[in-house]
């Protein structure tokens, strides 16, 4: 049990530690992501950044994901009666939907070049793991040197999923029983889209100090 996500990122900063001052970044998964990955950033003194990606749903039902769309790239599984028309329609409605949510978290600034880096993906829990994978995959086409996944908790069949698509997982805790993230944390309350940008401008201000 987790007292809140910053608590659960500091955990997760000492079994990462190897990777300190290292090309690379930390990528949260917004927005519970961002609290966690904001202790491991500062521990590590590596950049932070969100990872804006969204899943792309069937036509004949939304929550079923056939792919996933990030700000550059997309990841999309052939399957029958789905046309090209709407996939790329889809993903040009979400890209515009990623590019404001870029906006409003990163301003103007360009996301990092992540081909041939380390990179560290951050959220803080994972239960099915179709989402992360989604994620993975977009993410696989910045051609990153490797990509660690960096959670406080997670189902075993999240980790079954998982596992062969990263190089490295750090899991502090993997129940035989689970039902949902927010059982392993004391406070668990939702993070706002102010308090992602808070952590992000926090750690730009701590490095410039620094």
């Amino acid at each position: 049990m987790f007292t809140n996500r910053s608590e659960a990122g500091r955990m997760l900063a000492t079994r990462l530690r190897k990777y300190k001052n290292i090309p690379g970044v930390v990528l949260a998964v917004p927005r519970g992501g961002v609290p966690v990955a904001y202790e491991i950033a500062k521990e590590l003194n590596i950049p932070l950044e969100v990872i804006l990606v969204k899943k792309l749903g069937h036509p004949n039902n939304k929550e079923y994901a056939i792919g996933a769309v990030g700000l550059k790239d997309s990841f999309v599984l052939p399957h029958e009666n789905v046309t090209q028309h709407y996939i790329e329609t889809e993903i040009a409605n979400i890209r515009e939907r990623l590019k404001e949510m870029q906006i409003s978290f990163m301003g103007d600034k360009e996301p990092q070049n992540l081909t041939g880096k380390t990179v560290i993906l951050v959220d803080d829990g994972i239960a099915t793991g179709n989402t992360i994978l989604g994620t993975v995959q977009v993410l696989r086409k910045s051609q990153p040197y490797k990509i660690v996944l960096a959670v406080p908790v997670a189902s075993q069949s999240a980790v079954e999923k998982l596992e062969p698509f990263v190089e490295e997982m750090v899991i502090l805790l993997c129940p035989e029983s689970f039902r949902s993230v927010g059982l392993f944390y004391s406070d668990f309350s939702q993070v706002s889209d102010e308090e992602v940008i808070h952590y992000l401008d926090k750690l730009n201000a701590l490095k410039k100090i620094s």
